[in-house]
């Protein structure tokens, strides 16, 4: 957390709020948390650089974050930050744990480690000596005493837990990467640093030389969040849980997180989903190419709810996404402006017109909608979506309600709002206002014309 967030967190957040909104329609209490991870080297040497208190920094910071949450709409119930006191209470009771379990030991360290990463680096790793996602930072040569955590040991268990549970991580190519990794051989890696060098930290139990390593103290947020190790805590009921997050974070969070847990004794994490990366016009996204798209800028050209649509649209979950303003904004005409918005509008119009009086019933979700929700295919969801609207404005065409009188008219339109009525059904997970605004106008008795719902840009 060094920077605002930008348009792959925004993705990566309404993925989960999508989620979240539909396990909710399905019945299911659920516990959505996001936040903050403010420790290590990384956000330590940048609030040097600022000439700020770290803590100051991370404060700046983890407010720009929790705007998403009016920002997006969001409907999470917990926002950890790792410096909350809870937190470092836990990390420091897991690491106890960990520890008492024979998995922690002390040597010497002499790695090569990328500061960007917060992650050592193996020669096999690197491209031309450097690390492909920071190939702007130099890789440091690290000799120091630290404490390790015994990785190696989880490798017949990962490897029995991936193979148990064939959908542990979604999409199935990341599954196969993170697979292959782990039958590639497992070393044990560092979990703390020298509080003299780097003192932004959780501090090790028993140890005041020693602050924990960024990654084994941030993890551990989504166990902290539900107050473990508190008896009686939201971690009885809720535990395991879903994870989202980018293709770099593959290794962190479906094998070094899963192995801590097992050292500890606790049950492994239900599913990792993984998101790819999105580029601009095939370009990494970078302040000095000036080609950052930030979430509030998309906001205030699409509106919360268009922005919605257009994330999802690019598709979460999957591999890599390119994406641009252009792109964006042929996406939002031909998708809301002159799709949905338009179907709105000529149906309102013409029932106004013929006086249509409304006698509806609820619709039924289709099964391939239902079963690409339940398996978090947004994409494949809202597709879905997509080619309802495509068929109730072909219906129109073919049908053209404009040309005709009374009853066959009223019926006409009848068939048109029943479709209506499903598509909005099914947007509200995504398009939570949208889907509100839609419904609560063709409920009325008598349907009036209808306030465009997506402005032309």
């Amino acid at each position: 957390m060094n920077a605002e967030p930008h348009i792959g967190f925004g993705l990566e957040i309404v993925a989960a709020d999508v989620i979240t909104r539909h396990m909710r329609e399905m019945g299911y209490s659920v516990i959505f948390n996001t936040g903050t991870d403010e420790h290590g080297q990384k956000i330590y040497e940048k609030a040097l650089e600022n000439k700020q208190d770290p803590q100051a920094y991370t404060d700046f910071y983890a407010a720009k974050f929790e705007d998403l949450k009016k920002i997006f709409n969001l409907n999470y119930t917990h926002f950890i930050r790792t410096t909350n006191p809870e937190h470092k209470q836990a990390a420091q009771e897991f690491w106890r744990i960990c520890d008492q379990n024979g998995y922690i030991y002390k040597k010497m360290y002499k790695v090569k480690y990328c500061v960007g990463c917060e992650l050592e680096k193996q020669d096999s790793e690197l491209v031309d000596g450097l690390c492909p996602l920071h190939p702007n930072k130099e890789l440091e040569l690290r000799e120091e005493e630290n404490y390790f955590f015994k990785f190696s040991a989880f490798e017949k268990q990962l490897l029995e837990h991936y193979e148990n549970n064939p959908e542990f991580v979604k999409p199935a190519s990341k599954f196969k990467e993170i697979t292959a990794f782990v039958k590639g051989g497992l070393q044990d890696f560092s979990i703390s640093r020298l509080k003299e060098k780097m003192p932004w930290g959780v501090s090790v139990p028993n140890d005041p030389d020693h602050v924990m390593y960024v990654w084994f103290d941030a993890l551990v947020n989504y166990i902290s969040t539900l107050g473990w190790p508190k008896p009686g805590s939201e971690y009885d009921e809720f535990w395991p849980g879903v994870q989202i997050a980018g293709k770099d974070n593959l290794r962190q969070q479906s094998a070094m997180w899963q192995a801590m847990l097992m050292a500890a004794n606790l049950p492994p994490s239900k599913q990792i989903l993984i998101n790819g990366f999105i580029s601009i016009d095939g370009q990494k996204m970078s302040k000095s190419l000036g080609n950052v798209i930030s979430p509030s800028e998309m906001v205030s050209k699409y509106g919360t709810d268009g922005t919605r649509f257009l994330l999802m649209f690019l598709g979460p979950i999957g591999t890599d996404m390119d994406t641009s303003w252009e792109k964006l904004d042929i996406a939002y005409t031909a998708n809301l402006a002159n799709g949905l918005g338009n179907l709105c509008s000529r149906v309102a119009k013409l029932a106004e017109k013929s006086e249509l009086t409304n006698q509806f019933t609820p619709p039924v979700k289709p099964e391939a909608y239902q079963a690409a929700m339940n398996s978090f295919e947004l994409k494949t969801a809202l597709s879905l979506i997509i080619d309802l609207i495509s068929q109730a404005d072909q219906y129109l065409s073919e049908q053209k309600p404009w040309t005709k009188s009374g009853e066959e008219q009223q019926q006409i339109l009848k068939q048109a709002i029943t479709q209506i009525v499903l598509i909005a059904t099914l947007l509200k997970p995504f398009m939570p206002q949208t889907s509100e605004t839609i419904l609560k106008h063709f409920s009325q008795e008598k349907i009036g014309a209808m306030t465009p719902l997506f402005p032309r840009i």
